[in-house]
C-alpha cells in the first residue's frame, strides 16, 4: 500500500507465513500523520474486500521526528495496538526519544540533528534561541508535562523484533552470522551497509525499513519498504499472504 500510488504489485519469494494468515507491514512514517491514516483506511479496505481469518498489523518504526505531525501519528498508532492488536516495533528515532525522556537530556543534541525539533514542535514545545537549546533539561521536563499518558504506554509496548512464519520484521536489518537471540539492538535499531550488502539466507527473510529507497526493494533474503514518507510522500505498505508479497 503505497500512499500516493494506485499500482498493485504481487511477487511471489522463498518464504511464507503460516496458513490462513496475512501480514500487512508499514514503512517508516516519520511524523506523516496524513499518509499513516490514509494507510490505515486502505488496510481496513482490504481486510473488508480480501477477507482472512488471521490479520497482522506490524509497524516498523520510525513514526516521529522530520514530518510535521508526530504527536497524531502516535495518537493513531496507540489507538490501532489496542483496537487491532498491532505490533509496533522499535526504530532509532524512537531510542532517542525513550533515551532523552528517561534521564539523558543531552540526547537533546543528537536528537535535534535528526529531526527531533519537529517533533518537540508537534507536542507545542518550539526552542526560541539557540542558547534555550543549550538547557536541555528545561526542554525535557517540558516534554515530560506535555506527553500524553497514551503515548507513554505506546512506548512502553515497541518491539525490537517481531517473527512470523519465515519472517523476521526488525527495524534496520540485523548483524549478519549473529543468532537471533544474541542481536544487539543498537543493530537492529541501527544497521545499515554490513546488513544491506549481505547475500546470505539469515534463516529468515528479513522485512524492514532504516534505509530510504526508491521502491520497495524485495529480495530472496530481505525486504526494505522505507520509501522515504516523509520527503516522498509515499508511506509503503506490503501485505503477505502464505507465500506471496504484495505491494499495494
Amino acid at each position: 500500500m503505497r500512499s500516493g500510488t494506485t499500482h498493485h504489485d504481487s511477487r511471489a519469494i522463498n518464504a511464507a507465513v503460516p496458513p490462513n494468515t496475512r501480514v500487512y507491514a508499514v514503512g517508516d512514517v516519520h511524523g506523516r500523520s496524513d499518509l499513516l491514516a490514509e494507510t490505515i483506511a486502505r488496510i481496513d479496505e482490504d481486510v473488508r474486500r480480501r477477507p482472512v481469518e488471521h490479520v497482522i498489523e506490524v509497524y516498523l518504526g520510525d513514526y516521529i521526528d522530520r514530518g510535521p505531525d508526530s504527536s497524531g501519528v502516535l495518537d493513531l498508532l496507540a489507538v490501532r495496538l489496542v483496537r487491532r492488536h498491532a505490533i509496533c516495533l522499535r526504530g532509532n528515532h524512537e531510542a532517542i526519544l525513550e533515551r532523552f525522556l528517561r534521564q539523558d537530556a543531552d540526547a537533546l543534541y543528537h536528537w535535534s540533528k535528526l529531526g527531533g525539533l519537529q517533533t518537540l514542535a508537534s507536542y507545542g514545545i518550539v526552542p526560541r534561541s539557540r542558547s534555550e537549546m543549550e538547557t536541555p533539561s528545561a526542554i525535557r521536563r517540558s516534554l515530560i508535562e506535555l506527553f500524553p499518558r497514551e503515548h507513554e504506554l505506546f512506548l512502553q509496548c515497541l518491539r525490537n523484533s517481531f517473527v512470523c512464519g519465515d519472517f523476521l520484521f526488525v527495524h534496520a536489518g540485523i548483524k549478519p552470522g549473529v543468532p537471533m537471540n544474541l542481536q544487539d539492538p543498537e543493530d537492529l535499531h541501527w544497521i545499515r551497509d554490513e546488513f544491506l550488502n549481505s547475500e546470505i539466507n539469515h534463516g529468515k527473510v528479513i522485512v524492514h525499513g532504516h534505509t530510504p529507497v526508491d521502491h520497495p526493494d524485495i529480495r530472496q533474503n530481505r525486504i526494505n519498504i522505507d520509501t522515504g514518507a516523509w520527503r516522498t510522500g509515499v508511506l509503503t505498505c506490503i501485505a503477505i499472504e502464505d507465500a506471496s508479497v504484495l505491494v499495494l
